[in-house]
């Protein structure tokens, strides 16, 4: 009883300062990779991180002064070494693996990958969607969400991510060429994965909604999934609009009528994107690549599809500033991003994961760059 007590207490006292103005701006989670770096900002002992990760974690979090977290992943670093993967690490359909063979069908072709999805992925989430319960899954996402919230602390709001699906490009599953030969030959078939994927997410953002208000949960969200690299979009965006787009926003409908506030991560160039994006309802951003082409002044300036200030959840770049520059450099970038931020709805951090090579006078600067933000804007 006492932890839902402080939970609810936790929700309450960050949605009573939501989005309203101030002369400070807070700090979001940031995902350092570097064991002795973890340890150092945690104020552990050499090995802690190993022996404990989900602790060390939580302490470093809060020592970086992150108010607001999304992705839990206390683990995540122990994934690589100290100079990123391992030579050992198994290759996937994007990492390079030999071969791909999803139900017995090898994906060698853009045929396979229209085979599999007809004879396999499109029965199977047929099924589901037969078996779904709205209220058994609601109830799971309260209680998941309940219980990051208590391990997060008081100190830490716990947002939502991982469980507001929608239609996503298969690469992931079938390799990039297949996949995207798939797309480019024989559309029609796309068209139907993509609403086959959005029928199965209505049911689970249906019960999404439902946990929101039953679980009386932070309105806020972080849509993830890659569409673009450095060049661009992965696929022209004028396919998106007639293949994908209705589905992504017909799916989506359930969480936005509950007033979610659904945040988008950006990787690489999404320009062509972002109005798109924000003419569904989508009301702010996370994780620019600058270097790439993203458009940071002009997307501050853009309004969300009401009229209000987008949420942008801006950070030091992890390719270019904090392991390539000095840390005057990262002084230099947290003030820009600060000076060209919209007027409310502002977040600073990292621009994604901080990899193992990053100089620790820089991790510092960044960290001592967020304390001065925190207390002046």
């Amino acid at each position: 009883m006492r932890d839902h007590i402080e939970i609810e207490e936790t929700h309450k006292r960050h949605r009573l300062h939501f989005q309203r103005p101030t002369g400070r701006v807070p700090t979001h989670e940031m995902n350092v990779m570097e064991w002795r770096f973890i340890e150092r900002l945690a104020g552990a002992r050499e090995g802690d991180y190993r022996r404990d990760p989900e602790a060390v974690y939580v302490a470093y979090q809060r020592a970086m002064g992150v108010c607001m977290l999304g992705q839990f992943i206390p683990d995540n670093a122990l994934s690589m070494g100290s100079a990123g993967y391992e030579a050992d690490t198994p290759r996937t359909a994007t990492t390079g693996a030999a071969r791909i063979v999803l139900d017995g069908i090898a994906i060698d072709s853009p045929e396979a990958v229209c085979e599999h999805l007809e004879r396999v992925a499109w029965p199977r989430r047929r099924a589901q969607a037969a078996a779904f319960d709205e209220a058994e899954r609601a109830a799971q996402i309260v209680a998941r969400e309940r219980d990051l919230q208590r391990r997060c602390g008081p100190e830490i709001l716990k947002t939502g991510y991982g469980f507001v699906p929608f239609p996503s490009f298969a690469y992931g599953a079938y390799g990039y060429e297949n996949y995207f030969m798939a797309y480019a030959l024989y559309p029609e078939v796309l068209e139907r994965d993509f609403a086959s994927q959005a029928d199965l997410c209505l049911l689970h953002n249906r019960a999404a909604a439902r946990a929101f208000a039953e679980g009386d949960l932070p309105p806020f969200y972080r849509l993830d999934h890659d569409m673009a690299d450095g060049r661009g979009l992965l696929v022209d965006v004028r396919s998106l609009e007639r293949l994908w787009l209705p589905h992504f926003a017909r799916c989506l409908e359930p969480v936005l009528r509950a007033g979610v506030r659904l945040v988008w991560h950006c990787d690489g160039n999404l320009m062509d994107l972002v109005p798109r994006l924000i003419d569904v309802g989508v009301r702010g951003f996370q994780g620019f690549q600058y270097e790439c082409g993203m458009d940071y002044p002009a997307i501050c300036r853009m309004k969300a599809a009401d009229g209000g200030d987008l949420l942008i959840m801006a950070g030091v770049s992890v390719t270019r500033t904090l392991p390539r520059g000095r840390p005057q450099d990262v002084r230099r970038e947290l003030a820009w991003l600060v000076d060209n931020g919209p007027p409310t709805g502002l977040f600073l951090g990292a621009s994604s994961s901080i990899t193992p090579g990053v100089p620790w006078e820089n991790l510092q600067a960044l960290v001592e760059g967020l304390r001065h933000y925190r207390q002046h804007r």
